[in-house]
C-alpha cells in the first residue's frame, strides 16, 4: 500500500514534465497510475477479505503516531471507487480540455495526487494520518475547484468549499483525539474493536464525553459529504472543470465524509448522539436536495443538488447500524460512483460540444447524438432506481433494510418517519432524474436544434464504461454482494431480531420493498408529467433562508469584526506596532522570571578569559550599534547594521563554531546585497531620524529589549537540570549519520524534520514576498519597456530580434555605442556587461574580477555541500556561497546576465529542491525504514578510492538548491524588477 501510495505522488510530481512533452496527451499517462494500481488492487482481494492486509512503519513512536495502513473489506470497495473511476476521468480529460487550456500540468498534478489522498484516507488505520490525508484532499479540492482562477466565481466557490470543509475538519480533529483518549488507542481498529466496551459503560461522564467526540467527528462527515445545513458548498463547487466533479463529487470527495460514517459505525452506531445526527440530517438533506433539484435549470446543478439528495441517503443509510442496511448503503455507495461519475461526464461533453448546459437552450441532443442519449439514459435510470440497473438493486435493498428496522418496533414511530421520507425523497429522485434526460436531450417545441459536434469515440469511453457497469452490475449483482457482505456481518449488534442482512438481488419477489418502488415510481411519473405545475408551485412558495445566506452573514460578521479590530490595531504607524510587540517581548518573560522566583546565576563571566580578541569584536558591535542609531542616511544606518552581524560571525568563529561563523558571515552579506537593492526605490535621507515626540520612548523601550533578551539567554542557560541530549550528539553524529561535523548532521540527519520545516519556510516565504511585492507569482516572466523579456531571473524570453544580442543592439544604440561585432551582429561573450548596461553603471574593475572569481565561487560552493558532512560546510553554506556568485555576477552584469547565467525561474529551483528533500526523506519507506532515515554506503570507485556515501547528502543537496533559489528570487525581486521599473521610469522621463 505504501508503495502503491508513493508511486501516485511521485507519478503526480511528475506531470508538469509529461505535459511538457505530451501536451494533452499526458493525461493518458497519469490515468496508467491509478488503473495500475486498481489492477494491483484486484489481486489484493484475497488478503483483504482474509486477515486484512497491514503494513506499519514507525514514525514519532513517542507521540505513538506510527504509519499504518490497512486493507480491508470496506477499503477495498473505496478503493474501487478511488482508483477505477480515477483512471477513467483521468483518461476522459485528455479529450476534454484543450493544448491551449493554461496549467495542465499543476490540474493533472492535482488530480492524481487527490486520488493518491484518498487512497491514503480509506486505507489509513490510524486517526491522525487519517486525519492528515482528511485535510490534503481539502487543500487539493480547492486548488480544482478554483482552476479557472481568473474567474471570481470559481475563486469565491473554492474558498468556500475550503472554508466549510478545513472548519468542519479541525472539529472532528478534536472528536478524533477524544475518541483516542477514551479507548486508549489511535488505532482505527483497535478504536473499533474496544468502542463495544466504552458503550456498556455506566460512567456518565465517560458516556457524555463519548457522545460529545461522537457529535464532533461527525461534524466533519457531514461538512465534508456536503449534508446540511452545510450542503451549499457542493453546487458552488460546479465552477470548476466536470471532470473535478465528476471525481471530487461524485466518487471521491464527498465519499469521504460517507466512508467516515461507514467506517465508524459498526462500533460508535450504537451511542445515543449518533442516529439522531445521521438520521436526521441525512433525511433532511436528501428531502431538501431533491426539492431543489427540480427548480434548476443547469444540467449541471441539476447533478450537484442531486448528489446533495443522495449523500444525505447514503449518510443515513451506512449510518443505520444493522447489517441490512450496511450491506444496502455500501451496494448503493459503488452504484452512486458509478452513475453519477458517468452523468457528470456526460454533462461535460454536452458543454464541450454545444457550448451550454442551460435546459432553455438544449433541444434535440438526443438525435444527434444517439450513443451519449443511450449512456446519459442508463446513468439516470440507475439513479431513479429503474430496473435493471445497479441503483434499482440497492434502492431495494435499502426499503428492505429500512422496513425491517421500522418494523422492529424499537424506534417506535421514528422508523417509520425516517421510511416514509426516505420514500418521498425516492420520489423526487425519480422526478429529477427524468428532468434531466428531459432537459439534456428532449427536442422542445419552439427551441431551435442545438448544434452538436461529433464525438470522439475516445471522448465517451469513460462514461459508456460507467454506464455499462451500471447495468452489468444491476443484472448480475452477485460480486458486489460478495464484496460487501464481510462489512455487513460486523453489524451484529445492530440485527433486527428475526432479520439478516439479506442479498444483493436483482429480484427479491413481491415485497412491501417493491410496493413502495412501484409508489416511487408512479408518484415520480406524475411529477414529471406535471412539471409546469410543480414549477408553478415551487415559484409560489415562500423564500425560506438559504443556507448560504447564513454562511455569507457569517462570514461578512467576521470581516466587519475584522475591520474594527484592524482599525484599532493596524493603525499605520510603525512606532505603535514595534512598542506593542516589544513591549511584550519584554514584560512577558520577565514576569514570568520573577513568578517563579528565579535567582540571578552565580557562575557568570562579561568575557571569555582565553579570547582577550572579543573585547575587541564586542567593541566593534557596540559601535556598530551606535553607528546604526545616529546615522542620517540608509545606506550608512544598513553597514553599521551589517557590522554587528559581521561581529557576530566573528565571536562564533573564536568560540569554535565555524559552521555557524561561514553561514552568519554568508547570510549577512546577501542581506546587505538584498538591503542596498531595495533601497534604490527609498529616499536617501532618514528624515526625523533620531528626534520626533518618542525619541525618549524609543530609547527606553531598545535598551529594555536588548537587556531583556540577554537576561532571557542568561537564566535559560542556567535553568537547565537534566543533561544536555546535545553531549550525545557528537557520537550520534558520527555513528548514525556517518559523519564528523555535528552540525551539519544534526540538520540533515538527527533533526532532518526541523530542516525541512525551515527550507518548507523558505519556499513560502520567497512565494509570498514575491507577490506581496508585485503581485505576481514565483514564476512570473519579468518583461522590459523595450520589448525584451526575461524570464524571473531565469530564462531570457522569446527575443523579436535575438535574445540577449537584441537587447545588446537596443542599448548600444540607447547610449550611442558602437556594437563589438561584425555586420550588425553582437557576439554574445561570457560577460554581456558592455553590451546590455548604461555607460556609467559600468564598472570594468568589477567586472574582470567577477571573471576571475565566479567559477571558483561556484566550485567552492559545491565543494563546501559535499564536504559538510565531515568539514564545515554544508548544503546551508554551499547555496549561500553559489547565490553569492550569483549576485556579483548579477552586480557586474545586471538582470541579462543574471538571466543567461541561469536559465531557471526562481520558483522551479525552490520547488525542485524541495521536492529533492521530501523525496529523499520518503525513499527510506521503499527500504523498510523510517522517514528521513539514512544509509551509510561503502564502495570503490577508479581514481577516487573507498568513497564513504551517506544519503542524506540527497537531503543537503535539497537544501543546497532550496538556498539558490532564494537568493535567485530576492534577486529578481529587488533587482531584476526594480532595473525595469528604473528603465521604463527613465524612458518616460527622456520622452
Amino acid at each position: 500500500m505504501t508503495l502503491v501510495l508513493c508511486s501516485l505522488f511521485v507519478v503526480a510530481a511528475l506531470a508538469p514534465l509529461f505535459f511538457a512533452r505530451l501536451g494533452r496527451n499526458a493525461f493518458y499517462l497519469l490515468a496508467a497510475a491509478p488503473a495500475a494500481a486498481f489492477v494491483w488492487l484486484l489481486f489484493q482481494y484475497p488478503a483483504a477479505y482474509g486477515e486484512g492486509l497491514t503494513e506499519h512503519v514507525d514514525w514519532i513512536p513517542q507521540l505513538q503516531l506510527d504509519l499504518t495502513f490497512r486493507m480491508d473489506p470496506l477499503a477495498w470497495v473505496m478503493c474501487l471507487l478511488v482508483l477505477g473511476v480515477g483512471s477513467l476521468v483521468l483518461a476522459y480529460c485528455a479529450r476534454y480540455f484543450k493544448d491551449k487550456d493554461a496549467n495542465l500540468g499543476g490540474f493533472g498534478a492535482q488530480l492524481l495526487a487527490f486520488a493518491g489522498a484518498m487512497f491514503g484516507l480509506v486505507t489509513a488505520d490510524d486517526l491522525i494520518l487519517m486525519f492528515i490525508f482528511w485535510e490534503l484532499t481539502t487543500i487539493l479540492s480547492y486548488l480544482l475547484i478554483g482552476y479557472a482562477r481568473a474567474r471570481l466565481s470559481a475563486r469565491r466557490s473554492a474558498l468556500t468549499a475550503l472554508i466549510v470543509t478545513t472548519a468542519g475538519g479541525l472539529t472532528m480533529l478534536i472528536g478524533l483525539i477524544m475518541l483516542a483518549q477514551l479507548t486508549g488507542t489511535s488505532r482505527v481498529s483497535g478504536l473499533l474493536e474496544r468502542a463495544p466496551a466504552l458503550l456498556e459503560a455506566h460512567d456518565g461522564a465517560t458516556m457524555a464525553a463519548l457522545n460529545v467526540a461522537v457529535v464532533l467527528v461527525l461534524v466533519g462527515a457531514i461538512t465534508k459529504s456536503a449534508l446540511f445545513p452545510f450542503h451549499f458548498w457542493l453546487p458552488g463547487a460546479m465552477a470548476a472543470p466536470t471532470p473535478v466533479s465528476a471525481y471530487l463529487h461524485a466518487a471521491a470527495m464527498v465519499k469521504a465524509g460517507i466512508y467516515l460514517v461507514a467506517r465508524l459505525a459498526p462500533g460508535l452506531s450504537g451511542a445515543d448522539s449518533w442516529l439522531p445526527v445521521v438520521l436526521g440530517l441525512g433525511l433532511v438533506t436528501m428531502l431538501v436536495g431533491g426539492y431543489r433539484a427540480l427548480r434548476q435549470k443547469d444540467i449541471k446543478l441539476i447533478l450537484a443538488f442531486g448528489t446533495v439528495s443522495q449523500l444525505g441517503f447514503l449518510t443515513l443509510v451506512v449510518g443505520l447500524g444493522t447489517p441490512a442496511a450496511a450491506l444496502a448503503g455500501l451496494g448503493l455507495l459503488l452504484a452512486h460512483g458509478l452513475f453519477k461519475a458517468a452523468l457528470f461526464l456526460v454533462v461535460g461533453i454536452i458543454d464541450h460540444q454545444t457550448g451550454t448546459r442551460d435546459v432553455r437552450k438544449l433541444s434535440g441532443v438526443f438525435r444527434s447524438s444517439r450513443a451519449l442519449g443511450v449512456v446519459a439514459v442508463l446513468g439516470a435510470a440507475s439513479m431513479a432506481g429503474i430496473p435493471p440497473l445497479a441503483g434499482f438493486v440497492a434502492k431495494e435493498s435499502v426499503f428492505t433494510a429500512l422496513v425491517d428496522w421500522a418494523d422492529g418496533g424499537a424506534r417506535g414511530p421514528w422508523g417509520y418517519i425516517v421510511l416514509a421520507g426516505v420514500v418521498l425523497g425516492s420520489m423526487l429522485t425519480f422526478a429529477y432524474s427524468a428532468r434531466f434526460i428531459w432537459g439534456a436531450f428532449a427536442t422542445k417545441p419552439g427551441v431551435p436544434p442545438t448544434p452538436f459536434k461529433p464525438i470522439r469515440f475516445s471522448f465517451l469511453a469513460s462514461p459508456a464504461l460507467l454506464a455499462a457497469l451500471s447495468l452489468l452490475l444491476g443484472l448480475w449483482p452477485a460480486p458486489v454482494d460478495s464484496w460487501v457482505q464481510p462489512y455487513a456481518a460486523l453489524f451484529t449488534h445492530g440485527e433486527t431480531e428475526g432479520h439478516g442482512a439479506g442479498h444483493l438481488e436483482l429480484w427479491h419477489g413481491f415485497t412491501p420493498a417493491l410496493g413502495l418502488t412501484a409508489l416511487t415510481f408512479l408518484v415520480g411519473t406524475l411529477l414529471v408529467l406535471g412539471r409546469e405545475r410543480v414549477t408553478r408551485f415551487q415559484d409560489a412558495m415562500p423564500r425560506i433562508p438559504e443556507a448560504e445566506k447564513g454562511y455569507q452573514n457569517v462570514i461578512g460578521a467576521l470581516d466587519d469584526v475584522a475591520v474594527w479590530v484592524t482599525g484599532r490595531t493596524q493603525r499605520g504607524s510603525l512606532f505603535f506596532y514595534l512598542v506593542v510587540i516589544l513591549s511584550v517581548a519584554v514584560a512577558v518573560p520577565l514576569i514570568t522570571l520573577l513568578w517563579h522566583g528565579q535567582g540571578i546565576p552565580d557562575n557568570l563571566y562579561w568575557i571569555d578569559p582565553g579570547s582577550p580578541l572579543q573585547w575587541l569584536i564586542g567593541l566593534g558591535i557596540i559601535v556598530g550599534a551606535f553607528g546604526a542609531v545616529r546615522a542620517n542616511k540608509r545606506f550608512m544606518a544598513v553597514l553599521f547594521v551589517s557590522v554587528t552581524g559581521y561581529g557576530m560571525a566573528l565571536i562564533f568563529a573564536l568560540q569554535g563554531a565555524p559552521d555557524l561563523a561561514l553561514t552568519q558571515m554568508l547570510v549577512e552579506t546577501v542581506a546587505l546585497v538584498a538591503f542596498v537593492l531595495a533601497m534604490r526605490r527609498l529616499p536617501p535621507e532618514l528624515r526625523d531620524r533620531t528626534g520626533g515626540r518618542y525619541r525618549v520612548i524609543r530609547v527606553i523601550l531598545g535598551l529594555a529589549f536588548g537587556a531583556a533578551m540577554v537576561i532571557v539567554a542568561l537564566f535559560a542557560t542556567d535553568a537547565r537540570v537534566a543533561t544536555p541530549i546535545s553531549l550525545d550528539f557528537p557520537k550520534l553524529a558520527y555513528e548514525q549519520g556517518g559523519g564528523l561535523n555535528v552540525v551539519n548532521v544534526t540538520l540533515v540527519d538527527l533533526r532532518a524534520w526541523d530542516t525541512f520545516g525551515e527550507i518548507s519556510v523558505l519556499a513560502l516565504a520567497a512565494t509570498g514576498v514575491a507577490s506581496l511585492i508585485f503581485v505576481r507569482s514565483i514564476g512570473h516572466r519579468i518583461g522590459r519597456s523595450a520589448g525584451v523579456e526575461t524570464g524571473s531571473v531565469g530564462r531570457v524570453g522569446p527575443q523579436p530580434d535575438g535574445s540577449i544580442e537584441a537587447a545588446a543592439l537596443a542599448t548600444a544604440r540607447r547610449f550611442g555605442a558602437p556594437p563589438s561585432s561584425r555586420d550588425g551582429v553582437v557576439r554574445n561573450p561570457w560577460l554581456v556587461a558592455g553590451r546590455t548596461l548604461a555607460p556609467e553603471r559600468r564598472s570594468i574593475l568589477f567586472e574582470v574580477v567577477t571573471r576571475l572569481i565566479f567559477h571558483t565561487m561556484v566550485i567552492f560552493s559545491v565543494y563546501l555541500l559535499f564536504a559538510g558532512h565531515n568539514l564545515p560546510g554544508g548544503g546551508f553554506a554551499g547555496g549561500l556561497m553559489a547565490g553569492m556568485a550569483l549576485t556579483i555576477r548579477y552586480l557586474a552584469g545586471g538582470r541579462f546576465e543574471l538571466a543567461e547565467a541561469v536559465r531557471m525561474s526562481p520558483g522551479l529551483v525552490l520547488g525542485a529542491g524541495l521536492a529533492l528533500a521530501a523525496l529523499s526523506g520518503l525513499a527510506p519507506l521503499l527500504m523498510g525504514g523510517n522517514v528521513f532515515q539514512s544509509a551509510i554506503l561503502h564502495f570503490t570507485l577508479p581514481v577516487f578510492g573507498d568513497v564513504k556515501f551517506v544519503t542524506s547528502t540527497f537531503f543537503d543537496i535539497g537544501v543546497y538548491l532550496v538556498v539558490i533559489g532564494l537568493v535567485l528570487d530576492v534577486l529578481r525581486g529587488f533587482g531584476a524588477q526594480i532595473d525595469v521599473e528604473l528603465e521604463e521610469e527613465s524612458e518616460v522621463a527622456a520622452r
